[in-house]
Parts: structure tokens; sequence; C-alpha cells
């Protein structure tokens, strides 16, 4: 029995988690919890969205597209809601051609989503879509419970996931731009300074002046928090470029993973590098990227990079802030484009993903790297649905990550599309020169190799700079 208890302690000990592993277990432990109560008065914002869920009622108008697009775009909404810490209790959409001015949905909904408010007992409604501060402030007056809209409710779940110093700086930067033209306040919080005549309950002495409302003063920090927050993420920029330029200058190939969220993206840099990476069937669990080093079968090197996910309608905020790690994918040789074969519609997470990456390369008039269409939880997905995807996504891979299906077509193709060695040269090593030779094994592509009496004799395809240093014991070159 004794025997027994130590085999088992000395197993859990040689039991080491992943990275990923450990932020998943710590993730779960705040897992919210429907109808958790608590009586202290003096808890935070935050704790307080860690003991209870919100319940929420959806809106969204559907402008244009089929009503299956429209309940698509509601569906995925909700599925962001419940990401964020949310119940969903009722889903509602309006038909118009185009949303209200006013209160986006029209003076007649929104008294049916006051009453469908009053009925579910909602604390929040969610509108998808992307309101103006007027409109907030009239459905907020309206329906009598707080409104946010898409834009505020990707940007919460982004300020839950983000876990490096950059991330959450690009993070607060997005949520400030958002909220500089939203600010609200009442009552007094809002009464301005009385100027030099005033004689008032608002005015005297010592509150003479141009006087300045709270707002005013709110707006000024928050603009100087932005300023702040620019230089800092530039700074990151700065370190960021000089990792990549490093890894230009040893030309190591570079692949960006890229793709709708929830498209299983870091579940495939697991499964090609055992990076060991957060792993979670919900919108945006990843947001920091990782960068894992690779070999292709003959021994070639490259970096793999999984980057931020992408959603249709991404807000543009995001797209600002997270402008430096999407240019992670804009400078990289090759794209590798993974979309969820198990949805309704890919064919969508593709355009929405191709005209995020289109929008970063517009501003830096640069045309993207080649792409190779990944289409991943073939798994999940059916035989019918599969044969369509292979013809609407001509050249595309098909896998999944999770059962490894795939994996090693997928590695062949890689290789195959990664740029190669420019130079081939027939070189006699010397012995003691055996460090150009693990050069060239780690950096070029060996095609032949034989030891001979006076060295190694290689047949490489190699960079110039490379080629240079090899070039006192060539025996015979040629250029391809």
């Amino acid at each position: 029995m004794t025997e027994l208890t130590h085999t088992e302690d000395h197993d859990d000990e040689l039991y080491d988690p992943s990275t990923g592993e450990m932020e998943l277990e710590d993730r779960a432990s705040l897992r919210r919890v429907a109808g958790l109560s608590t009586e202290l008065e003096d808890v935070t914002e935050v704790e307080y969205r860690q003991l209870r869920l919100e319940r929420v009622v959806l809106v969204g108008v559907w402008t244009e597209g089929t009503a299956l697009q429209s309940e698509a775009s509601l569906a995925e909404l909700a599925r962001l809601a419940e990401t964020a810490g949310s119940e969903v209790l009722e889903g509602l959409i309006q038909r118009r051609p185009k949303p209200d001015p006013a209160t986006y949905i029209g003076s007649g909904k929104v008294k049916e989503l006051r009453d469908i408010v009053g009925s579910t007992g909602a604390d929040t409604v969610i509108c998808d879509g992307e309101l103006s501060p007027g409109q907030l402030r009239q459905l907020e007056e309206k329906v009598k419970v707080k409104v946010i809209d898409r834009t505020a409710l990707i940007l919460d779940i982004f300020a839950q996931h983000a876990r490096s110093k950059e991330g959450k700086a690009q993070v607060e930067l997005a949520q400030l731009q958002y909220l500089i033209p939203r600010l609200r306040g009442w009552g007094a919080s809002l009464s301005r300074q009385a100027g030099g005549r005033a004689g008032g309950a608002n005015g005297g002495v010592g509150l003479r002046g141009p006087g300045e409302t709270k707002l005013e003063t709110d707006r000024r920090r928050i603009n100087k928090r932005v300023a702040k927050l620019r230089r800092e993420i530039a700074a990151m920029d700065t370190i960021r470029e000089t990792k990549r330029g490093r890894r230009l200058a040893n030309e190591v190939p570079s692949v960006a993973i890229v793709g709708y969220t929830n498209a299983g993206k870091s579940s495939l840099l697991n499964a090609l590098t055992g990076a060991g990476v957060l792993v979670e069937d919900a919108l945006f669990a990843t947001l920091d990227p990782t960068t894992r080093r690779a070999q292709t079968a003959d021994g070639r090197g490259y970096t793999l990079t999984d980057t931020v996910g992408f959603v249709r309608h991404l807000p543009h905020q995001l797209v600002d802030a997270f402008r430096s790690t999407l240019e992670e994918a804009a400078d990289a040789d090759l794209l590798l484009h993974v979309v969820d074969g198990s949805d309704p519609a890919p064919e969508e997470q593709v355009s929405a993903v191709r005209e995020v990456l289109g929008e970063i390369t517009r501003k830096r008039k640069e045309p993207l790297p080649p792409e190779l269409l990944v289409i991943n939880k073939i798994d999940a997905s059916d035989e019918v649905s599969l044969a369509r995807l292979r013809h609407a996504l001509a050249g595309s891979v098909q896998v999944s990550a999770r059962t490894g299906a795939g994996i090693p077509e997928l590695v062949e193709v890689l290789a195959d599309r990664l740029p190669r060695p420019e130079v081939t040269v027939e070189v006699l090593v010397p012995y003691a020169r055996g460090e150009l030779v693990a050069r060239a094994h780690a950096d070029g592509e060996v095609l032949e190799e034989e030891h001979a009496e006076d060295g190694t004799r290689l047949l490489v395809r190699v960079r110039p700079d490379l080629a240079a240093a090899l070039r006192e014991y060539e025996t015979n070159s040629t250029r391809a």
C-alpha cells in the first residue's frame, strides 16, 4: 500500500502542465456562477462581475442580406455575450432599411423591448451594431437599463483576456478611444463652475473664472492617458521590431497563423510545434501573439506566429490599437489562414479576415503575403460540407488539429510554400571547419552529403552570406 501511494505521488511530480493548461485552469477558477448573491456592500465592480451573471437581451437590425445571415449575426452576438460573462434571455431582430438615427430600432420596437426587459428581469441590453452616443442615451432613458453595443462588448472580452503588458495597453487604448465621444454624466457632476459675474448658489467667492465642466476635465485626462499609452505601445513596437529585424537578418522564414476567432489557430500551433498555448472553446480566448520555431522535414527552420482572432465588424479602435500585432501577419512570408470547417458559413469568415488584413495592407501600401487556406475541425463536419469547401476554397488543406488528421500533409505543403535559399554550391569543407557544416544544416538545404578523407563534401542550397563564407572551399557552384 505504501509503494502504491509512493508511485502515485511520483507520477504527480512527473506531470508538467503546459502554460496554456495553467492559464485555462486560472480562467476557470474565476468562472461566473448564475444565481450567486453576496451581502457585501463594498464589493468592487470587477468582483461583482465574477460572482454574478448579467442577464441580457439582444437586439439586432436586419438591413441587408438574408434572414439566415441576420440570425447568424445575432447568434454570434449571443456567443460573444456568453464569453463576456452574461446569460442571454431573449433576442430581437428588427427589419429596417437602415437603423433608426434616434433609437437604433425605432419607437415601436423600443416599447416592445422595454416590455421584454421588464418581464424577463434583464439588466442589460446589447445591440448588434455600433451605436452613436445619442442612440445609447435615448435607449437607456426609454428601457431603464444599461445599454451597450457590439463594439463595447468585444472590448470588454479583450479586457478580460489580455495577459501581457502590451496586450493590456492595447486594449486600454482601444477602450479609451471608444469612450471619449461617449462620456456622460448626470446632475451636479456636470454643473459648470460659475464665471466672474456669478452670484447664485453655484457661484461666488472662489468660483470666479472661465469655468469648466467635469465632463471636460474627464475628457482632458483621457486624452492625456491616450497619449501616454501611444508612447508606451510605440516603445513596445521598437522591441518587437528589433526581434523581427533579428529574424529577418538571419533570414528565418516566418509563417503567420490568421483566421476567424475560435477557428482553432492556437490548437493548430500546438499540433505543429507542441507550443502548449491556451486552447479554449470561446471567442477571443487568446489575444497575445505567440511565436514558436519549427523545422521542415529537410531541416529548414522557420517561425510560426499565432495572431489575434478576427470577427465580423471588428471594431476599428481595436484594429488601430492592435496594428503592431497585426503587422506580424503582414510581414510574414506565408499566411496560414485557418477556417472553421464546422461553421455554417465559413466563406463569410474568410471574407471578414481578408477585409481586416486588407485594411492593414492598404495603410502600409504593401501587398499581402501568399495565403494558404487550412480548413480545420474536419472531425466536426460532414463529408458533404467538406466537399463543398474543397470546391469553394480551391487549393486548401483540410485538417483536424484535435485528432491530428491531415497534419502531415499540411507540414509537407508548408515546406513547399516556404521560400528556399537562393544559391546552390558544392564544397569540400575541412573537418576543422565543422561549424560551417552545422550552419549549412541549420540555415540551408543540404541536397547531398559525403564524408571524404580530407573533409565533408556538400551540395547545399544556402543564402548569399553563407555562400560567401563557403566560397574558399568551393569545388563547383551554380546560381539557382
